[in-house]
């Protein structure tokens, strides 16, 4: 069995009475957004209702991500994104006693711009799949009714990401360009454990080949 086929699995195991949160958590080029994907499909596959979500979509503009200055590791990992949206826009009413009216982005990064979305209703039984970086955050964490986390090393994920061209450009993990992106995930992982707040761990350093871990 796929571990995508594992966790679609175990998701739809899960009380139908409400909408199911998914987080699909990785350093960036851990292969977040392939896996949220086959997820997707694998969903679909069992008539699941899936709306499918990137963190990326609530991206705070350049000039507070920047604000500690382009290259610090702490600024990227307590101001890339804008957590008070996410929730009042997407996770609350999402949320047991929330109004299922959604919105699914409010900011496209690859224009770094502001975006303006209708508001989407969302089935009562649907399966909300987001996939991004710091997800297992105290913030975000009590959200999810099940999380995966992808063990990718930087040796990996980092030529993975550079090869994507967005973000992260130096192939070499060691490069200080990238320090900003390996420090600041550093960071994140001493800070929030996300590891052990996953609902399970998968090996994705073979993108073809992922392993559930635990």
């Amino acid at each position: 069995m796929r571990p995508s086929q594992h966790v679609a699995e175990a998701i739809l195991a899960l009380p139908a009475d409400r909408v199911r949160r998914v987080a699909i958590d990785g350093v960036d080029g851990a292969g977040k957004t392939h896996f949220a994907d086959a997820l997707g499909v694998e969903l679909n596959v069992r008539g699941a209702k899936v709306i499918r979500v990137s963190a990326d979509g609530f991206l705070n503009p350049p000039r507070t991500r920047h604000r500690r200055g382009r290259d610090s590791p702490e600024g990227f990992y307590r101001d890339s994104y804008d957590y008070g949206r996410m929730v009042r826009l997407l996770l609350d009413p999402l949320s047991p006693g929330g109004n299922r009216e959604y919105i699914r982005e409010v900011y496209d990064v690859r224009r770094e711009r502001e975006v303006r979305r209708l508001p989407e209703l969302a089935a009562d039984d649907a399966i909300l799949v987001l996939d991004g970086i710091f997800v297992h955050r105290d913030e975000l964490v009590r959200y999810w009714d099940y999380s995966v986390w992808l063990e990718v090393p930087f040796e990996v994920s980092v030529p993975r990401a550079a090869k994507r061209g967005v973000g992260i450009k130096e192939e070499d993990p060691y490069a200080l360009k990238n320090l900003r992106y390996v420090e600041g995930q550093r960071l994140y992982m001493a800070e929030c454990r996300p590891r052990t707040r996953a609902s399970v761990v998968i090996d994705n350093a073979d993108l073809a080949n992922p392993v559930l871990l635990d």
